[in-house]
């Protein structure tokens, strides 16, 4: 058999993204826990937002319209960061994280994701791309 193998693909991706930067995103969430008072029920308490950091990551800026965006990125994470965060948040996928997740934060600025797009090859995930915008 000639080619390369999914996970083969999962460990080459996790050592580049690891070799090109190995820098970190954070990814914000709403916090689940409420204080049990009565002006947290009556919603008048911010519940914060939780965050989960993802490293090592490969962030890459790209160029955008006068009119558009002040910034826009690229983020590139490999499967190995993402599985660490499905299995510590009890999430079915790293696409759900990103679905759900309220924004990331990059060099201390916060950007909204726009779409992701899950990269496989042999039926294995091993890099997701995501596109955030500030």
């Amino acid at each position: 058999m000639t080619g390369i193998s999914g996970a083969a693909a999962a460990r080459a991706a996790d050592a580049m993204l690891q070799t090109l930067g190995g820098t970190e995103v954070i990814l914000l969430f709403a916090a689940a826990g409420m204080p049990a008072d009565a002006a947290a029920q009556l919603g008048l308490v911010d519940p914060g937002v939780e965050q989960v950091v993802i490293a090592p990551v490969v962030v890459v800026e790209l160029t955008t319209e006068t009119n558009g965006p002040r910034r826009r990125i690229e983020l590139l994470a490999g499967h190995a960061a993402m599985a660490e965060q499905v299995s510590q948040r009890n999430v079915a996928s790293a696409e759900v994280l990103f679905e759900t997740a309220l924004g990331l934060v990059y060099c201390g600025e916060v950007f909204h994701i726009e779409g992701f797009v899950v990269e496989r090859l042999g039926g294995v995930t091993y890099l997701y791309r995501v596109a955030a915008v500030s």
